[in-house]
């Protein structure tokens, strides 16, 4: 049996992610004592994947003469969750997000680099980074260690600790060698969700199916739980932030979302006009309505040429795959993909038809139709724009199998606005806070990408939010 060693600390965050992180720092800012728990090797969580993060009326924006007012970012949310979200606890984060650029740009952090996801989006809310949220990471991981917070990696927190009068006490967490028995009268979860959790997935998402891939780091919900042991109440348990349709990830899966290429279903019909993929976090709602919710990413070798000669038209957001990459591997890596069966490469529509299981006669005629559209630059039932519309026709031909993917969750603590978590019967725990996508109330089940970046956002502002008020009620 591990030895017990007792530490204390004012405020005890469960989890080092970008929450986490930015409470840590923002804890100690005010003069508190802080002990961040992290059961991975070192933190930055999921933030190190992300591209940038939402703020509103942010010091960046008005250098850069953007336009984007508070008021006008939560009418956008709030209209988009058509009211089914807490408005408050979404005002208080849009209201915080401008000053959180401030206040990680007199850390060091440059914030000039505001893109839209999608072509024409207004307002520009998306705060992002050549570094990705690496860049933000690294930022608070240094004001971390200037402000001698304890980071304490390999240990994860296994309970909460509250009293007879469910008012927080500390949290019980084990390492390889030891258990740690923390005392502190704050406690702030911010554990990352629950994507890679299949029971909980099961149990509380009916969007989820096996087989979905999780991107990032899966977390198993453990801050969660954890939270409901203590006595805390659910909201939004179920909610998932999905992406798709795609083929795999990276150049390939860019390449498989093209506005180029044309999208049927397992009947061989088309559904959609294909350049709904610019939004991949609106595109994949229309997959539940196809059999088996999947997809077949159609292109012929005049496309894969022209990708060949001039790069990737779209890209895949902001960093990961950039619009107008270069992919000169792009004929190496299809028969690569050919060769495994996961990709069907064929002379002629009915060998497709076959690989994918439709009838031969419906996916010709599909092509037939759209082929017939591009000529006369007109979608007669989708309406896709003309740019894109490019007929297939010289062989061979390509079918790239897409499906819908689990960025993260969101959803599981209920929370009021001040961060702190709320009981089964509506009322505070005293002392214990939850931050982030562990948390309720801010996001519907379709995530708002017209406020791009809101996940990273919330995470970081919440965790000031939270912070700031678990050092007033030490006061």
């Amino acid at each position: 049996m591990n030895p017990v060693t007792k530490l204390k600390a004012d405020v005890i965050i469960v989890g080092g992610g970008a929450g986490g992180l930015s409470a840590a720092v923002a804890a100690a800012e005010l003069g508190a004592s802080v002990i961040v728990l992290e059961k991975r090797h070192k933190v930055g969580g999921n933030a190190i994947f992300a591209e940038g993060f939402f703020a509103a009326e942010s010091p960046a924006q008005q250098r850069n003469n953007i336009y984007s007012s508070r008021d006008e970012c939560f009418r956008i949310g709030m209209e988009y969750s058509h009211w089914t979200i807490d408005a408050r606890i979404l005002r208080a984060f849009i209201d915080k997000s401008g000053d959180t650029v401030r206040w990680l740009e007199a850390k060091g952090l440059e914030c000039n680099w505001i893109a839209p996801l999608y072509p024409g989006q207004m307002p520009l809310v998306w705060h992002c980074f050549k570094e990705g949220g690496n860049a933000v990471a690294k930022v608070l991981k240094k004001s971390c260690d200037d402000l001698g917070v304890q980071l304490i990696c390999d240990t994860p927190a296994k309970k909460i600790l509250v009293d007879k009068q469910v008012r927080v006490e500390g949290v019980l967490a084990t390492s390889k060698n030891e258990t740690l028995r923390i005392s502190a009268k704050n406690v702030i979860i911010g554990t990352g969700g629950y994507a890679a959790n299949k029971d909980l997935l099961k149990k509380y998402a009916p969007l989820y199916t096996d087989g979905m891939t999780v991107a990032g780091m899966g977390n198993d919900g453990d801050g969660i739980t954890m939270a409901w042991e203590a006595g805390a109440d659910s909201d939004g348990m179920g909610h998932l932030q999905l992406v798709g349709p795609g083929y795999g990830a990276a150049r390939m899966g860019a390449v498989s979302t093209e506005p180029t290429t044309v999208w049927v279903n397992k009947n061989g019909q088309r559904f959609t006009d294909e350049s709904a993929a610019y939004n991949i976090f609106k595109s994949v709602n229309m997959l539940f309505r196809q059999p088996g919710r999947i997809s077949y990413s159609l292109m012929d070798e005049n496309l894969k040429e022209n990708i060949l000669k001039n790069g990737i038209i779209k890209g895949s957001g902001i960093i990961i795959v950039q619009p107008g990459t270069a992919y000169p591997e792009l004929d190496a890596d299809l028969k690569a993909a050919a060769g495994k069966g996961e990709i069907k490469i064929a002379n002629n529509w009915d060998e497709i038809a076959k690989w994918i299981g439709c009838d031969p006669k419906v996916l010709r005629t599909e092509i037939e139709e759209y082929n017939a559209n591009c000529d006369q630059c007109c979608d007669k039932i989708f309406a896709k724009n003309r740019r894109f519309m490019i007929p297939l026709r010289k062989p061979p031909f390509y079918a790239m199998k897409c499906e819908m993917n689990i960025l993260g969750t969101t959803g599981g603590i209920k929370i009021n606005p001040s961060m702190e978590v709320i009981d089964r019967q509506g009322q505070p725990i005293p002392g214990l806070y939850a931050i982030g996508v562990d948390t309720g109330g801010w996001e519907s089940e379709h995530y708002c990408a017209d406020l791009s970046g809101t996940t990273f956002g919330f995470a970081l502002n919440s965790g000031r939010i939270a912070a700031e008020n678990a050092v007033k009620s030490l006061k």
